[in-house]
């Protein structure tokens, strides 16, 4: 009997210690993961997420009375004993967080961290671990079991990160990864939907870490364009493995670049001595082959990816003709140099070309939806009118470029007519773009000739196509496309037009018929107003351009009751009786007597 009571006696203890001291629960994962989507790390932003940490912090703060005083600063350590709410435990996450990404911010640099930039983020580094070591500590004595595994996972998180950066201890590295992988892949097997989705994916973003840190502690054979293919992952935790991937891919290239020592187009070899040239030119060349390599990345990936190589070229030009300038007198050196410039801008302008016929691409599959799909906005035709415009004018350069040699080569010459049929190509199809524009807009007569313009371009440039030796097949689709759809426009805008024609006395009479010189003519509009009492939506159609029919504006006029007018019109004629013998006689002197 007497252990009995002793062991309800402890039970009773246990819940009045779990009264005074409850445990917390914090979702750290999806905490954090939709604070980083919404300031900033959606677009790799760490400069605003540090800014919204330091201001989350801020209002943590004041919110709990735990300033650091107002003129000289007091340290105020959290510790067991100050944790009484939750809030306490948000300040070492976000403190944390906050340390971590002006790490990654300076990660981000262009050229990349010089010396004293990178003590100063590993030094950010060891702050963040130390924050996070401190909170999966608290949590294992404030929080619940769930809280307290997130929690350990974080703090390993982010000691990974920091050994990763310092590119040393790699078994300590992934060590610290695997069992932060381990802990999301458990919690990823309980839980709501949306918390399991949150997990599995960072699962899937620490994988790149842990086979890096494999590879450098000799424990895989993973090749490098395995981890490329990785990295083709989006996500916060991917940031500092790409940032390391790209710096083994740039060691590789500049390996290869040593046996690089010409650069072929059109039948020319240009000699490329410059180191960084090289580079450029095989990073640019590496992109092109995942590019155009992989038939399923999507369109979106692929303007991504047009931009990188633009970027690959755009440097190689540049350090061409700086090389220029420091040439001097050495005609050899000169010409050699002038042709890799011409050859190198005409790769970036076949690559613009493309990257915006991938753009007229994209603006058709939009143009050619329902436009009753309220998802996503279609295009208008201006839209790609403007796209082929840009196209015209690519074409346009890129031939100049090619001819602007007198002694041009045959392959030359057959490139510059390549793309000047691909100019006439754009042509059409901006031509029909146009038409459609019109169409839309009502003008009939317009639209008609435009159709029959976009035809006979059409027409004339598959003749010249099929005339050729080598043409491409898939243009001649496109243009026997264009050239059925410019034929059966024109025959649906002339009878359009002759239907309008038709109807346009019948209109007329119907209009002059209801005009009305009363006020409002025949249309009863009803307003909001006036009908209170039924449900009914009394604003206008959002595609029409009509006013919502809430109250007559400006407001009619009324008549309004006054006081009448009078106007004496008799006054002029009334004779009235003379009044002087009434009036006051005036007195006068002894004076005014004689002289009056």
């Amino acid at each position: 009997m007497a252990k009995e009571n002793e062991t309800i006696s402890m039970e009773i203890d246990d819940k009045k210690t779990d009264q005074i001291n409850p445990k917390f629960s914090i979702n750290v994962l999806q905490l954090l993961k939709s604070a980083q989507m919404q300031h900033g790390l959606r677009h790799g932003d760490y400069a605003r997420y540090r800014r919204y940490c330091t201001a989350r912090l801020r209002r943590l703060y004041k919110s709990l009375k735990f300033t650091h005083g107002q003129g000289k600063y007091n340290k105020r350590a959290i510790t067991e004993s100050t944790v009484t709410e939750v809030r306490y435990l948000h300040v070492l996450l976000y403190t944390a967080e906050r340390a971590w990404s002006h790490a990654m911010e300076k990660r981000q640099l262009p050229n990349g961290p010089v010396p004293c930039q990178r003590i100063y983020l590993i030094g950010r580094l060891r702050k963040a671990v130390k924050w996070a070591s401190l909170f999966a500590q608290l949590c294992a004595v404030k929080g619940d079991s769930r809280t307290s595994l997130e929690a350990e996972a974080y703090a390993s998180f982010m000691k990974g990160t920091l050994l990763f950066e310092l590119e040393q201890n790699w078994e300590t590295a992934l060590m610290s990864f695997k069992n932060a992988r381990a802990v999301y892949e458990q919690l990823g097997k309980y839980g709501d939907i949306e918390n399991q989705v949150l997990c599995r994916e960072r699962v899937l973003e620490l994988d790149p870490n842990i086979n890096y840190c494999s590879i450098k502690a000799g424990k895989s054979n993973i090749k490098t364009s395995e981890l490329a293919d990785m990295g083709q992952m989006e996500g916060p935790a991917l940031d500092l493995f790409k940032a390391k991937l790209e710096a083994v891919m740039d060691e590789a290239r500049s390996q290869q670049a040593a046996s690089m020592t010409e650069f072929n187009w059109l039948g020319h070899r240009f000699p490329v001595a410059n180191a960084k040239t090289r580079v450029s030119i095989l990073k640019a060349q590496e992109l092109e082959k995942d590019l155009h390599g992989s038939a399923t990345v999507p369109a979106e990936k692929k303007v991504v990816m047009y931009d990188k190589i633009f970027a690959a070229y755009h440097e190689a030009r540049s350090c061409i003709r700086k090389d220029l300038v420091n040439a001097g007198d050495t005609e050899n050196v000169k010409d050699d140099l002038s042709g890799l410039d011409k050859a190198v801008s005409a790769v970036l302008g076949q690559r613009t070309i493309e990257r915006n016929q991938l753009l007229v691409s994209i603006a058709k599959s939009k143009f050619a939806r329902n436009r009753d799909d309220k998802v996503e906005k279609a295009t208008k035709p201006e839209g790609l009118v403007r796209l082929f415009d840009l196209l015209i004018q690519n074409t346009s350069d890129l031939s100049d470029l090619v001819t602007s040699r007198r002694d041009s080569t045959p392959e030359e010459v057959a490139f510059a007519e390549e793309f000047a049929l691909k100019n006439q190509v754009f042509r059409a199809e901006r031509c029909f773009y146009l038409a459609k524009s019109y169409s839309l807009a009502g003008k009939r007569a317009e639209a008609y000739v435009l159709y029959s313009r976009a035809q006979s371009l059409a027409e004339s440039t598959l003749l010249k196509l099929k005339a050729m030796s080598s043409f491409d097949m898939d243009m001649i689709q496109d243009l026997e496309v264009l050239y059925n759809n410019s034929r059966s426009n024109i025959c649906i805008e002339h009878a359009a037009g002759i239907m309008e024609e038709e109807k346009a006395p019948e209109k007329l009479t119907k209009g002059v018929s209801s005009i009305s010189l009363t006020e409002g003519g025949n249309k009863a509009e009803v307003f909001l107003l006036e009908k209170l009492d039924v449900y009914e939506s009394s604003v206008a159609d959002p595609n029409t351009k009509g006013v919502p029919h809430i109250e007559p504006f400006p407001p009619a006029f009324r008549a309004v009751p006054r006081n009448p007018i009078v106007l004496d019109i008799a006054f002029n004629s009334i004779e009235f009786p003379s009044l002087e013998s009434r009036m006051k006689k005036e007195k006068k002197g002894l004076i005014s007597r004689f002289w009056g």
